[in-house]
């Protein structure tokens, strides 16, 4: 078993990120993206996979409290500087300190200084034509901003917390399902993975969606590995799982369904009737809790009922639209789901109006690579039949990758966030499974990799009529 993240995979994938960003910019020289840009991208890599190697050799002999303790702060101290970093780099790119194209962003700034200012009954009548879905950071922002005052970066220190939070309780996942080594690994990959660090320099919801995501399958975790029945656990799992609804209804379903796959192939210890009835009553209450008005109801009708039509105007509307890309409406999901692990590829050339997706590039790069590590252990996890011992994740992980490959946003890098720090723990996994033979499938992968990205860049260009 591998415990250290290899150098031989970091050199493979360092060198094949320059690879297809210098394929593409001279290909499609006319577009390459601006040189700060790649610098982004750069550091994202490099960074990553340079100090997944090393701090995984460099922390290895630590006590698994003082690891802990050192992810925590470590994690924070990273999310922080970002913060601060990406607060001046947006004023001085847009003249104020939100993301390129920052609607949503507004919306929940704006949200919370009506909150403080105007009152509560006031925010609830601005915003009638809000769902459920889209309430919780709402109302997470409109509360910080009433404690601490109308401050920007309140928000944001909330989000690097609960990234670091998650870091750490993704190491507490790990280590019961695979054990130390490789839950050190995936803690660390959770520590430096750039698409995690990102969100937490802006004003969206998804650093405390992902948190709570992996809040409620930790506690719940817990309450099947553990001997003694956890009411803590429990009331931390009902109120994961409520909060999840609040910020995408498709995400609480996938959740609750999860945990009820793991209740029905749970093997531990506690698999006595009132453990089954207790994890029961909590699908019940949160179902029943946030079904009130038949607002759940009507979100999940037009989920399953939209299916591939959903999809397909989705499609579309992305191909007619200002900027959009005319082979999305050729889109479909036997395209995509095949790739759901994989995607989004990186945007490594310049089009207008995705910004954001190009700071994250190399983020998606790092993904791309990691990706062919999971569906690895995948592999692993069916032919030896140990996937039942991990049920939980799988469930969570693998639903909403279905769910998503069915919708509008399959190659959206916002929408995997909420299952990709349980992607980092399956990959860290099936690097600690690999042998000498694998390795020429290491490179085979990273072949894909980049005719992957440099055919993807082909796309944007060639769908908007830039080429």
């Amino acid at each position: 078993m591998i415990t250290f993240f290899p150098n031989l995979i970091s050199r493979k994938a360092i060198i094949g990120y320059f690879v297809a960003l210098a394929v593409v910019s001279v290909v499609f020289m006319d577009h390459a993206l601006p040189f700060y840009m790649m610098l982004f991208g750069t550091a994202e890599v490099c960074l990553f996979f340079v100090f997944s190697h090393q701090l995984t050799l460099q922390w290895y002999r630590l006590h698994p409290k003082v690891f802990a303790k050192k992810l925590f702060v470590t994690s924070l101290i990273i999310r922080l500087v970002y913060m601060i970093f990406a607060y001046f780099f947006y004023d001085y790119m847009t003249g104020q300190p939100f993301m390129f194209h920052s609607a949503d962003e507004q919306l929940y700034y704006s949200a919370s200084k009506i909150w403080r200012e105007q009152g509560y009954s006031v925010l609830i009548n601005e915003l009638k034509w809000i769902g459920l879905s889209d309430s919780g950071e709402i109302w997470w922002n409109g509360l910080l901003c009433l404690v601490f005052g109308p401050y920007i970066l309140t928000a944001r220190i909330g989000h690097c917390l609960a990234s670091a939070l998650t870091c750490v309780l993704i190491y507490r996942i790990a280590k019961r399902h695979f054990g130390e080594r490789t839950a050190r690994m995936s803690a660390i990959f959770c520590m430096l993975m750039p698409n995690l660090i990102y969100y937490c320099g802006i004003h969206l919801k998804e650093a405390n969606m992902v948190f709570a995501t992996v809040l409620l399958v930790d506690s719940v975790d817990v309450l099947l590995s553990e001997s003694k029945f956890s009411w803590p656990s429990l009331v931390l799992a009902a109120v994961a799982a409520f909060v999840l609804f609040t910020f995408r209804t498709p995400l609480g379903i996938v959740g609750l369904l999860a945990v009820m796959v793991a209740i029905v192939f749970n093997k531990g210890k506690l698999t006595s009737i009132w453990k089954k009835v207790g994890m029961a009553l909590l699908v019940v209450a949160v179902l029943s809790t946030t079904a009130i008005g038949n607002r759940l109801k009507e979100e999940v009708d037009e989920l399953w009922t939209a299916g591939e039509t959903n999809q397909s105007v989705g499609m579309e509307f992305r191909a007619k639209r200002t900027g959009g890309n005319s082979f999305a409406k050729d889109a479909s999901t036997i395209m995509f789901a095949p790739a759901i692990f994989t995607l989004p590829f990186s945007s490594m050339v310049y089009t207008e109006m995705q910004e954001n997706q190009q700071m994250i590039h190399g983020g998606n790069f790092v993904k791309n690579v990691l990706s062919g590590f999971v569906i690895f252990a995948l592999v692993i996890l069916i032919f030896s039949g140990d996937w039942r011992k991990h049920t939980l994740p799988l469930a969570l992980m693998l639903g909403y990758l279905v769910v998503i490959a069915f919708s509008n946003f399959a190659h959206s890098e916002r929408f995997h966030q909420p299952v990709l720090p349980f992607e980092l723990m399956f990959a860290a996994y099936g690097i600690s499974q690999l042998q000498r033979k694998h390795v020429k499938w290491i490179d085979y992968w990273m072949i894909f990799v980049i005719a992957a990205n440099v055919g993807w860049a082909y796309i944007k260009l060639a769908g908007r009529g830039m080429l």
